[in-house]
């Protein structure tokens, strides 16, 4: 083999190139895609058949997996197997069952040879992973029975798994949500993202701090496999340079920089209650040069020998490294680039296997941009339709156009990813020439549409014509896309009225759609409240309505149903006891299960306003020891959970962590109040804990200034769930409105629609602190929480620096609100029958129905049949 050249760019190369190793399965032909067994003798096919492995069907043969597990791969015994063990053997159980089905399934996709959608997302939440297994299996049973012969609790086994580390919010969740309804829909459809080692981070409370610590959460991942045989060279830096072909043609060549190799690990998604079981590739980052400089060590220098290694793998190490400074904004980029090319790159060889003709690209492929993170493989396919592929220009584009769709999650414009051209010119040179051709082009376009308008230019130019240049990546994303969808009615709206408004009149409407945001119930409501779950069974005539959300509807008819209305608060109280356990576990805070839960769990960020939140908490509180011992004992007890992470450079977030946990060390320690009020910030918020908390709460909270949450999927997942809603007309609390009705749903605050006038008035006219507010504001500064001075910042954010996010305009009216919630609590009967009625009508919010619509709308793909005796042989193409 030639020894690999120095400079590798990625490319499609054949099978013996030195560049890239590329998996052991020789490319098909159309004609060879018909009748796969047929390619294999008969007398080997008989000896697969006869030898080939089933997953276990029953109790004893899960028992018999587990031992087996237990004895050969973990050499364990009997003797020696604790709970980690357990479960170790027991995912592996499942995952040889999820095998079977996967290499099937991607068999089937390979053979079929129909349209597959790809997404592409810089995060993927998707939670514990054994007892998603066990429920989409159906075999959660047969696993608990045989795990409890073998000594185990399956509880206990359950909670031996560490969350995938993928992702931090609700863009990582949504993601999850989606491959689930893709794999449970039988849609031909991969994920594409990246395998951090330690993910976001692992939040720890230390004296009322949000402190950063690795999330190592490797150390025994049975849910993934390795593709060592999967491997791409990935290039930065370097620079390009143009010649003239034999043709008269320019080619442009990318040359010199530093090389990195992505490393491919595949984790299996199986479908719910189908054979389907797709695929979610994770991309590891690793020194093309090898690990270890030997010569540089054998001469002493042994921290640069493994230098290479180390600044490989720092890509794929941490989610959203820290931006404040210049180099985590080129890791930053340099993880999204390494992330989309390596992608792009498996993408288009799978294509080349078909030997179709490019133009058929967007025929096979459909590409989703989840956010503007993976923007960069518009440039990408370009690149490699024109420079790699010799396409002309105008036919590359226009494939590349339509492979695209992107998903927009912020009418915020600061949240819009911009990079500086200096960091592009730098890190990817080639790709900023392809920036500005599309630019150019695009501008012309635009020029000779609107030959009067010349702002327009300036307005609409994905390159920023400030002070540095820099590129926006949310511009490109559309002009690089057929189809742009928000997340909710509100968002699809507001985008296509205020931050690409301009691209609306030069595209037209039909480019700019709504897919409004949904969940999966599987997870949320059969994984996550299994008692509920079988209640509603009872009224809906068996477990379609996990497949068919819209049959919850059927248990409106049994609102007024004794019986039934007494085990929904039975089982509504029992989630309570266990958030109340896990909270004292936890935190040490004794609460009682039978105050009202008052619930906001979320990323921590100013526009989702946890502060006005807590302000809220401490005027309930000042307003508690103002009264007298009797009249408190009038009051309704209540418990405020907080939950969420804050970016490591985002200090106001912090703060309003550390002011709750302030809070929470006065109020909790107050004998005046005892469990009248309760404050808790439980640490390290993820899907597992999201698990507990959902189910447990009675109001939660999704207050966001209107106008600046795209949608929101906790709101949906909480109602599901029997809790209500006290919330802004924001995303998707208003399509939820319309659903479970207004007397369902707690409002307050300005609409979306007063905003920008209330910020120009608190800018250039008078601005006055409410004056419940103010009083909060006083006891702050009277030291009652603790220093005043750790808390200044979010107090003249509202007081003197504008109130951006209206915390103050919104006060009155969140405070007036919270006082019928409490009214509205004290009727239990009435409030049983508000939970039961917003559960059956929340039939819409299926992340199913999110995927058929963006399946006919956007991808043009259709589920692929399934024969569920099909029994398959050998492994798909991966």
């Amino acid at each position: 083999m030639d020894e690999a050249p120095k400079v590798i760019v990625i490319q499609a190369p054949p099978p013996q190139s030195p560049n890239t190793t590329t998996p052991p399965h020789a490319p098909h032909s159309p004609a060879e895609l018909t009748a796969p067994p047929a390619s294999i003798p008969e007398p080997q096919r008989e000896a697969w058949l006869k030898h080939q492995v089933s997953g276990f069907k029953d109790k004893d043969a899960f028992e018999t997996d587990v031992v087996r597990h237990v004895e050969t791969t973990l050499a364990r015994s009997m003797f020696n197997c604790d709970e980690s063990a357990a479960y170790a053997a027991c995912s592996l159980a499942f995952r040889d069952r999820l095998v079977l089905e996967w290499n099937r399934t991607q068999q089937r996709q390979t053979f079929s040879d129909s349209k597959r959608v790809y997404y592409l997302s810089l995060e993927f939440l998707m939670g514990r992973a054994l007892d998603n297994a066990m429920l989409n299996i159906g075999q959660k049973d047969v696993a608990k029975a045989g795990l409890a012969d073998l000594g185990f609790r399956i509880e206990d086994v359950i909670e031996q798994e560490h969350d995938a580390a993928l992702g931090n919010g609700g863009l990582g969740r949504l993601a999850a949500c989606f491959l689930d309804s893709l794999a449970s829909l039988n849609y031909p459809a991969w994920g594409y993202g990246l395998r951090y080692r330690y993910g976001i981070f692992k939040q720890e409370i230390i004296d009322g701090y949000q402190v950063e610590v690795p999330d190592y959460w490797l150390d025994f991942n049975p849910w993934e496999f390795p593709r060592h045989d999967v491997t791409v060279d990935i290039q930065f830096y370097g620079n390009v340079h143009k010649s003239t072909d034999g043709s008269g043609k320019t080619v442009a060549h990318w040359e010199g920089g530093e090389t990195v190799k992505a490393v491919a690990y595949d984790v299996p998604v199986p479908g719910y209650a189908t054979p389907t079981t797709n695929n979610l590739r994770l991309w590891s980052s690793k020194a093309a040069s090898g690990e270890f400089d030997f010569q540089k060590f054998n001469s002493g220098e042994y921290e640069s020998s493994v230098a290479d290694q180390q600044r490989a793998e720092t890509i794929s190490a941490v989610l959203y490294p820290n931006d404040n400074l210049e180099r985590g904004k080129e890791l930053r980029l340099k993880q999204q680039y390494f992330w989309v090319a390596a992608s792009l790159y498996d993408i288009v060889r799978r294509f080349k296997k078909s030997k179709r003709a490019w133009k058929e690209f967007p025929d096979q492929v459909a590409i989703q941009l989840n956010d503007t993170h993976p923007t960069l493989a518009v440039v990408e396919l370009q690149r490699i339709l024109v420079d790699l592929e010799g396409l002309e220009w105008d036919e590359a584009w226009n494939i590349v156009v339509n492979t695209f769709g992107y998903t927009n999650h912020t009418v915020l414009p600061e949240a819009l990813e911009k990079w500086s051209v200096g960091l592009f010119q730098h890190l990817l040179p080639r790709h900023l020439q392809i920036i500005y051709d599309i630019n150019l082009f695009f501008l012309q376009s635009v020029e000779r549409a609107f030959p009067n308008d010349r702002d327009l230019l300036g307005r609409v130019s994905i390159i920023e014509e400030s002070q540095p240049k820099m590129v926006r990546m949310a511009f490109l994303a559309i002009v690089g896309s057929h189809k742009v969808n928000g997340v909710a009615e509100l968002h699809s709206d507001l985008i296509k009225t205020t931050i690409f408004k301009d691209f609306v009149n030069i595209f037209g409407p039909d480019k700019f759609t709504n897919v409004t945001n949904g969940i999966t119930p599987r997870r949320w409501l059969h994984q996550a409240n299994p008692r509920l779950s079988e209640l509603i069974k009872t009224k809906t005539g068996g477990e379609d309505f996990l497949t068919d959300l819209t049959l919850l509807n059927k248990i409106e008819l049994s609102v007024n149903d004794k019986d039934f209305r007494k085990e929904w608060a039975e089982i509504k109280l029992a989630n309570k006891v266990r958030l109340a356990k896990h909270i004292k576990a936890s935190t040490g805070v004794s609460v009682n299960p039978s105050a009202l839960f008052d619930v906001q769990v979320k990323r921590i960020h100013e526009y989702k306003r946890q502060q006005l939140n807590i302000f809220g908490v401490i005027h309930r509180y000042l307003t508690l020891k103002a009264l007298t011992p009797d009249e408190r004992k009038k009051q309704l007890p209540r418990v405020s959970i907080f939950g969420g992470k804050a970016a490591p450079g985002y200090w106001m977030a912090k703060q309003i962590i550390h002011l709750i946990n302030s809070v929470g060390f006065v109020v909790n320690n107050d004998k005046d109040i005892g469990d009248l009020l309760k404050v808790v910030f439980l640490e390290d918020y993820n899907v597992s804990k999201a698990e507990i908390i959902t189910p447990a709460s009675d109001i939660s909270e999704h207050i966001s200034t209107a106008g600046t949450e795209a949608s929101g999927t906790s709101n949906m997942k909480f109602v599901l769930n029997g809790g209500l809603i006290i919330g802004t007309c924001d995303g998707a609390n208003i399509e939820i409105t319309r659903e479970v009705g207004e007397n369902n749903i707690f409002l307050f605050g300005n609409l979306a629609e007063d905003v920008e006038d209330l910020r120009h008035s608190h800018t250039y006219g008078a601005h006055t602190v409410d004056p419940d507010l103010a009083k909060v504001f006083e006891a702050i500064e009277s030291g009652t929480f603790g220093d005043q001075q750790d808390f200044a910042g979010m107090i003249t954010a509202v007081r003197d620096h504008g109130d951006y996010y209206l915390v103050s305009d919104d006060f009155h009216s969140y405070i007036e609100t919270h006082a019928i919630i409490d009214e509205a609590y004290r009727d239990q009967e009435g409030w049983i029958t508000k939970c039961i009625t917003s559960v059956a009508r929340m039939g819409f919010f299926s992340s199913d129905r999110c995927i058929n619509e963006y399946a006919e709308g956007i991808w043009n793909i259709e589920p692929l049949p399934v024969d569920k005796s099909d029994s398959g042989l050998g492994k798909g193409e991966l």
